[in-house]
């Protein structure tokens, strides 16, 4: 399985994004972290390619554009713009932006599902089992959460059965835990590795890879019946974007020197399913899977009905683009779950950039400008320094290949830290004091460029996290071109002698907490003005209440409505008798998802023609509205195993 890649070649893949997203902080985080390994593996000379995209397919699509009005490709090529707009924003230094509806993904999903059935990997049968929608995806019972839930999105499981194709992925287990059991780091971090250790020596079933429920996917060769199931098509795009069918010469290339970084929610399909599959067609596995954890908000998980769901855009727009990248990387290590707070943001804002790196870089400029006219001075080595870079450069490379971007950060600021330090130290504003003193001018002429080339270190290690930082820096240090266009090995110190500075603006001016404090409780009134007041129905006796029959019923059927958009017509059973029901809840369930679902119906309605069928009841349900459209649907439904047809009161 080990194929021999050259040492310097590095292709690093995020997740592709889902286009039913709106992109938020943990898009923004994954793609960061790429970005900024990226961009370090190329300072350190390496051939990297960093790919990126959309998943374009599946349920969700599909039911997303009915409820606009409009075909899947018109949505997707919509939305996959948002993540391009960010991508802009956040100066992210991809390669490669892949989409599952461009015809080069397409015509490898078709060749590899075609490769698989042609060698008995892929067979038709039947599947019946527990289905998670909003994951597109099957459950077995081993898997299951709590109360038969998802174990990945914590959603509740339906129960499906149709014809569908089959990947026996599972005669490759053996092959792949003897592989994961010789490659440690095929996992990272340590935790998931385990994870998945512990779920392939348990019941790995195979896996269902196509569907005919719905139309919007790939459709399956010599099957048009079936489309390719979602996720089997979405992890081929690792393979699409280094030429896997069109450029043989460029897979040999890049392939298997790829890191794969995806959040802990889609570990499975990464560390199972992907490698089986690769297994099957013969390929190398990837060098590494790295799965991050997740964001909450101060304290909360992120949601768009209680409104603190992070804006990346906004953020950037507030405090700046690199505060916004080095906060990402710098508040959690990689791998852990994480907090996100505004607070602590400023808070980092001012310590580590106002003060630890803003206030270096301006000390030792205002140094250079008063006591040597602008002009880094020649100071003869009386200390070996080359003890110093050699362990900042060994320790960031060593937290860096483990993907520890904190680890990395920590090692980089202690070094800052020690700059300021030696500041204090030498206490170069006495030393100019003794002009006549030519062992003091000496020294201060040490002090000044010990000073400088750590600034300029310094400007190297934060470009991959910073980009923009450090090119700022680099001008003010009065060196020409791009630092992002340097080579870490190139690196000797001392070789800035003799340039002449250019110090303009303070790099990160503090932010004054309490007048930030002060804006954000503004803010917050402003918006709490603008938020409609919740209105409430005339008051009622008690007696029109009692008017309303309110009973417990489950959903026997769910079947579509031809020409509506929004209705289902729904057979509801009463316990006693059975009934017809249309229901505008299409936007927000499938058909399998309702079958099933106890819910509660009112049963006293006048009976009324919808799309031609009579309709004979109402189904309750509470939504959340956003602008005044339905964001979410919950449907009310009673708790514990109440008989069929009991009256709610």
């Amino acid at each position: 399985m080990d194929a021999k890649t050259s040492e310097k070649v590095f292709y690093i893949t995020t997740p592709i994004y889902y286009v039913n997203d709106i992109p938020h902080i943990g898009h923004a985080y994954t793609t960061i972290a790429c970005d900024t390994m990226s961009r370090y593996k190329r300072m350190k000379g390496f051939d990297v390619h960093f790919l990126t995209g959309t998943d374009e397919h599946g349920q969700k699509i599909q039911a997303a554009a009915e409820k606009q009005g409009i075909t899947p490709q018109a949505l997707v090529d919509k939305i996959h713009l948002n993540f391009k707009e960010l991508w802009k924003v956040l100066n992210i230094s991809n390669n490669d932006f892949i989409r599952t509806t461009e015809e080069r993904h397409i015509q490898v999903v078709q060749a590899i599902f075609k490769k698989l059935m042609d060698q008995g990997d892929i067979y038709k049968g039947t599947y019946e089992g527990h289905y998670c929608v909003p994951c597109e995806t099957y459950v077995p019972e081993s898997s299951m959460g709590p109360g038969g839930t998802c174990p990945d999105c914590g959603r509740p499981l339906t129960m499906m059965k149709e014809e569908s194709y089959f990947f026996c992925g599972s005669k490759y287990v053996p092959q792949l835990i003897e592989y994961y059991e010789k490659h440690l780091n095929g996992v990272m971090p340590r935790i998931r590795y385990n994870e998945i250790m512990s779920f392939l020596r348990g019941e790995v079933h195979d896996q269902s890879v196509s569907r005919t429920t719905l139309k919007w996917g790939i459709p399956v060769p010599g099957d048009e019946k079936h489309v390719v199931y979602v996720w089997f098509d979405a992890l081929i795009n690792y393979v699409t974007a280094v030429g896997y069918l069109d450029d043989p010469e460029k897979f040999r290339h890049y392939w298997p020197a790829v890191r794969h970084m995806v959040g802990k929610d889609i570990i499975r399909f990464h560390c199972v399913i992907w490698p089986l599959m690769l297994l099957a067609l013969g390929l190398p596995l990837p060098q590494t899977v790295i799965a991050h954890g997740w964001w909450t908000v101060d304290g909360e998980k992120m949601s768009k009905s209680k409104g603190n769901v992070v804006n990346p855009f906004t953020m950037v727009k507030d405090y700046g683009l690199d505060p916004f990248r080095y906060f990402l990387l710098r508040e959690v290590p990689f791998g852990n779950d994480g907090d996100f707070s505004e607070a602590a943001l400023v808070g980092r804002f001012n310590s580590d950039l106002a003060n630890d790196l803003g206030n270096l870089l301006n000390r030792t400029l205002q140094m250079i400008e008063n006591y040597r006219g602008g002009v880094v001075p020649e100071g003869k080595n009386k200390s070996d320094q080359n003890n110093i870079i050699g362990n900042v450069l060994k320790n960031v490379d060593e937290a860096m290949d483990c993907f520890a971007f904190d680890d990395a950060l920590k090692e980089i600021w202690a070094f800052i830290g020690r700059a300021n330090k030696y500041i204090d130290e030498t206490m170069p504003w006495k030393l100019a004091k003794e002009q006549n003193n030519t062992e003091a001018m000496a020294e201060l002429d040490l002090v000044l460029m010990n000073l400088y080339e750590a600034l300029r270190l310094t400007a190297l290690l934060v470009a991959p996290v910073m980009p923009q930082t450090a090119q700022r820096m680099w001008a003010q240090l009065g060196i020409e071109g791009d630092p992002l266009k340097e080579q870490y090995d190139n690196f000797h110190w001392g070789e800035g002698a003799g340039t002449k500075i250019q110090k303009t603006e303070v790099l990160f001016p503090r932010i004054d907490v309490k007048e930030w404090q002060k804006a954000r409780e503004e803010k917050k009134m402003e918006e709490e003005k603008k938020a409609p007041a919740m209105e409430h129905e005339a008051e009622i006796e008690i007696d029109a209440f009692k008017a309303v029959e309110m009973r417990v019923a489950q959903i026997v059927k769910a079947e579509e409505i031809p020409k509506s958009r929004k209705l289902y017509k729904l057979e509801v059973d009463l316990g006693y008798e059975k009934r017809t029901v249309c229901s505008g809840i299409k936007a927000f369930f499938t058909p399998e998802e309702l079958a099933g679902k106890r819910v509660i119906l009112v049963t006293n309605l006048k009976p009324a023609k919808l799309c031609g069928i009579e309709s004979n009841g109402m189904i309750l349900a509470a939504s959340v509205k956003v602008d005044g459209n339905a964001e979410s649907l919950t449907l009310v439904a009673p708790e514990g195993n109440i008989p069929l047809g009991s009256r709610v009161s």
